[in-house]
């Protein structure tokens, strides 16, 4: 199936690595063209290399901090000036902290808002005008399962990733008349740095091993294994492109059949 995806620009969060670059790979591989940003200089511009190499596609690497409004401005506004243009947003940010209730202050709450739910707002606002204007544009949150069904030990996540998903629905609405599409992406248990990062620390917690925690998360998962960056890529490529041309404020579940809710 060809997606429609080539020459289009396509903005990615956080896209050195993990999901984002799981993205990025996949619509790179259908001819798009790539905006990548990380928090590393280093690290973005390895992926940029490393996707234009690979699939002979423009491909730039940009520093921002997703829980920075003036940097979220200043890489919308370096793809506009580089692209010429923004066809498709993925939001995307790192998630906050492990832990339980007692564990976070005043501090940590405020952080966690601004990685997970106003990186999403700030991202959205830089890119609406864009596409607003050319009538026509595809958004996608990355959110998570705890959407669905909090996740144990992951507090902050749960709460903001739930208002990503409550902003997402609403903007459908507002943004259809324009030709813009708004949708949420929500990985299941996915072989990434963080998952491993969260099975050490309920492993430790649970005083057994790192292999052991694993095997029971598999035992929950129907399909019988994490996902793969590149099973998430596939499924972003698919929102971003005009093969999901009729879908909008919806919230495409990728989780080997691991959620258990009916909606």
């Amino acid at each position: 199936m060809d997606l429609n995806l080539k020459d289009r620009v396509i903005m990615i969060a956080a896209a050195s690595q993990g999901i984002g670059y799981g993205i990025a790979e996949a619509v790179a591989r259908e001819g798009a063209r790539l905006s990548l940003c990380s928090r590393s200089q280093e690290k973005i511009a390895a992926a940029a290399q490393s996707l234009h190499a690979e699939f002979d596609v423009d491909a730039r690497g940009y520093v921002c901090d997703a829980a920075d409004g003036s940097a979220i401005r200043d890489w919308v506004d370096s793809t506009l000036a580089d692209f010429h243009g923004i066809d498709g947003l993925v939001v995307n940010a790192g998630g906050p902290p492990p832990g339980s209730f007692d564990k976070f202050d005043d501090a940590d709450w405020e952080a966690a808002f601004n990685l997970t739910l106003m990186s999403a707002v700030r991202m959205i606002r830089g890119v609406l005008p864009v596409m607003r204007k050319q009538k026509s544009g595809a958004i996608i949150t990355l959110t998570s399962s705890s959407i669905k069904e909090p996740i144990e030990n992951l507090l902050l996540s749960n709460v903001f990733r739930s208002g990503v998903v409550s902003l997402i629905k609403t903007l459908s609405y507002d943004v259809a008349d324009d030709g813009i599409r708004i949708n949420n992406l929500v990985p299941g248990r996915i072989d990434t740095a963080r998952v491993q990062s969260v099975d050490k620390l309920n492993a430790d917690k649970k005083g057994v091993s790192v292999e052991e925690q694993q095997r029971q998360q598999w035992s929950t998962i129907p399909l019988g294994r994490y996902g793969s960056i590149q099973d998430m890529g596939n499924a972003g490529a698919f929102l971003l492109s005009d093969a999901a041309a009729y879908i909008t404020g919806a919230t495409l579940v990728v989780d080997g059949g691991k959620t258990r809710a009916v909606f």
